[in-house]
């Protein structure tokens, strides 16, 4: 499909509910963004060419977190903030001479996929629609705004009507608030998703005609179905297969039951691609790690952040991988080890208590338990790098002090301090001779 599309993510809320100083788009599941979250949907279509987030509350804060991972994201501020309707207006300027195609998501929603939305994308343009609403069937749709249809087949939940015919082109009539919506209408089931595509120059001029005639007294995005329709607009509503993908983030509570659904929406990608996951329940993985087949995890392991992990690898129990990390083939991750910012190539072995952390290491290598890479310096706050290469060992309850390099064979003394560097093939050991006293107990 040709890109010509951009978007626009609502992201200027304030979450009350969320209890919380942070802005709600930039609380986290697996350290990513909720916003974040949303922006990669988006990016990962291949059709979306920028992006405009509306910032409010704490704008300074969500700007900066755009600025310093989207190139092709920019934020626009919504300043009072009167409602979704205006948030898309505040846009227009910059969006005055595009031609295309302008989706609209929210950017609490961070289990939707790109492959929902490039269908949605695909559905709009296959129904030369000029508006497409993205909607879904709930048993209980309380608080979400009910899509009102002009034939209403549908909303009445009666199964035999929920034909295509039922679904018939530019039968839309208007989306319903919660808080406007009569008695009939609340037993709707099609809700509104929140997403929207629009063909932008004919949509455009709605948004500085809508009105604040409602409970709210805000401008509703919402209001633009209606508007469409006494203009003889093309229509539509896109049904979402599965209706989790939504899910929308007001609370810690939500927060929780997101991260818990996102992964185990993980778990089965990574069940079905070949690798073992002892204990699901107990088994966190962040979306943006790939884990090669057979590869085995072991229950209470922790995985946030961006990782590769290899071919045949053992994790865990009770390891915590915390991003940045490039796991070889047949590497072992074993119990209590955390791993950050490293590469450790093929048939390594890290097996107990251990931190390896900004360590580039090499194949073959043994890393005994207890030791740690200390890289950072809590009074300079640098970090800095250690290297170990190919077959060295590494002695139980050592201390390698970043930088430091070991050298290929290299041998460390347990409960050794390394300080500097140690050439390839050689013994390095730095402890206080052992002392016997004889008698010393009697």
């Amino acid at each position: 499909m040709k890109k010509n599309i951009n978007a626009i993510i609502l992201a200027a809320g304030k979450g009350t509910r969320m209890k919380s100083e942070s802005p709600k788009v930039l609380h986290k599941i697996f350290d990513k963004t909720l916003l974040g979250y949303v922006l990669d949907a988006v990016n990962k279509t291949n059709l979306v060419e920028k992006s405009y987030v509306i910032v409010g509350h704490q704008a300074e804060n969500v700007e900066n977190f755009v600025k310093k991972n989207y190139d092709n994201a920019s934020t626009v501020l919504q300043m009072p903030q009167l409602g979704t309707g205006h948030a898309v207006s505040m846009v227009c300027s910059q969006l005055e001479d595009f031609v295309g195609e302008v989706i609209i998501l929210c950017g609490d929603t961070p289990l939707i996929q790109e492959e929902t939305l490039t269908k949605f994308i695909e559905y709009h343009r296959a129904q030369n629609s000029d508006l497409t609403v993205m909607s879904a069937i709930f048993e209980d749709p309380t608080n979400y705004g009910r899509i009102i249809r002009k034939y209403n087949e549908i909303a009445s939940g009666n199964d035999e009507c929920k034909s295509p015919e039922s679904l018939s082109r530019n039968d839309v009539d208007s989306i319903v608030e919660e808080k406007d919506a009569s008695p009939e209408q609340k037993k709707i089931k099609e809700v509104n998703a929140g997403i929207y595509c629009l063909n932008w120059q004919k949509i455009k001029p709605a948004f500085l005609q809508l009105t604040s005639n409602n409970a709210q007294g805000e401008y509703y995005l919402t209001d633009i179905i209606s508007w469409g329709g006494k203009l003889g607009l093309n229509i539509n509503a896109y049904t979402l297969e599965n209706n989790e993908e939504i899910f929308g983030i007001n609370s810690k509570l939500h927060l929780a039951q997101a991260t818990k659904m996102l992964n185990q929406r993980i778990i089965n990608r990574h069940l079905e691609n070949g690798v073992t996951i002892v204990d699901t329940d107990s088994t966190w993985i962040s979306i943006d790690t790939e884990i090669g087949a057979d590869t085995v995890i072991y229950p209470s392991v922790y995985i946030t952040g961006k990782n590769t992990i290899g071919k045949n690898c053992k994790i865990g129990p009770f390891a915590h991988i915390r991003g940045g990390v490039e796991l070889g083939d047949n590497v072992k991750i074993g119990n209590f080890v955390e791993v950050k910012q490293s590469k450790i190539a093929s048939d390594t072995n890290a097996c107990h208590l251990t931190y390896i952390g900004d360590s580039e290491i090499g194949n073959g290598v043994n890393i005994g338990a207890g030791t740690i890479t200390a890289n950072y310096n809590h009074f300079t706050k640098v970090k800095s790098k250690t290297v170990i290469k190919d077959g060295a060992s590494i002695g139980s309850n050592s201390v390698l002090v970043a930088p430091v390099e070991i050298g290929e064979r290299a041998n460390v003394g347990a409960g050794t301090v390394i300080t500097k560097d140690i050439v390839d093939k050689a013994l390095a050991v730095a402890r206080a001779p052992m002392k016997i006293v004889e008698n010393y107990t009697k």
